[in-house]
């Protein structure tokens, strides 16, 4: 049975100011509230906060599998104001979905994705998908996943460059994909 609720204490190059108190910050691409943060004693320009993870989370993601020193991908929440340079994320993962391959191709990779069935209809070729956190556009969708090109600087700045076949990733469905669905099972869309 998995816990109830699980506090992490996490090291990260964030500024202070992107994580006062009640800040959203997604921590693997899950959406998660700071309850605390200090600047770090053991690296110079670090801090470290700490968020909690109940139950829902933990059941709906992979955040329940993490241990000490495995790195995560951060995200601080859009300031108003900010320039918007990519796809839109909001850190309520969908689902938890396993990494069928992973291939080099010159200094990139392509990676493919088994997804959960009931969240498959929301996937489609140069959409966007969130996988543990980073946006990424769709190349190719199969029966049962979809593949994406990762390019050498997503390998090197983000844990996706340490992809392997059978690694469990967090999953975000591209947000426009989720609301038509919603609108179409309504009866708004016909």
């Amino acid at each position: 049975m998995r816990d109830e609720a699980r506090r992490f204490r996490i090291e990260s190059p964030l500024a202070l100011t992107d994580l006062e108190l009640g800040a959203s910050v997604a921590v693997a691409g899950v959406c998660l509230t700071v309850i605390s943060a200090a600047p770090s004693s053991h690296a110079e320009g670090e801090t470290i906060f700490t968020v909690d993870a109940a139950f829902e989370t933990l059941r709906a993601t992979k955040l329940g599998d993490l241990r000490a020193s495995d790195l995560v991908n951060l995200e601080p929440s859009l300031r108003v104001g900010d320039a918007l340079g990519g796809h839109f994320v909001s850190g309520h993962v969908d689902g938890v979905a396993n990494v069928r391959s992973v291939e080099a191709r010159g200094d990139a990779r392509h990676v493919v994705i088994e997804v959960p069935r009931s969240l498959l209809p929301f996937i489609a070729v140069k959409g966007s998908v969130t996988v543990d956190g980073v946006s990424l556009t769709v190349n190719e969708v199969d029966a049962s996943g979809f593949g994406v090109g990762l390019i050498p600087h997503t390998l090197e700045v983000t844990t996706l460059g340490t992809l392997r076949a059978g690694d469990r990733v967090n999953l975000e469905v591209d947000v426009v994909a989720r609301y038509v669905a919603r609108l179409q099972q309504v009866g708004g869309i016909q």
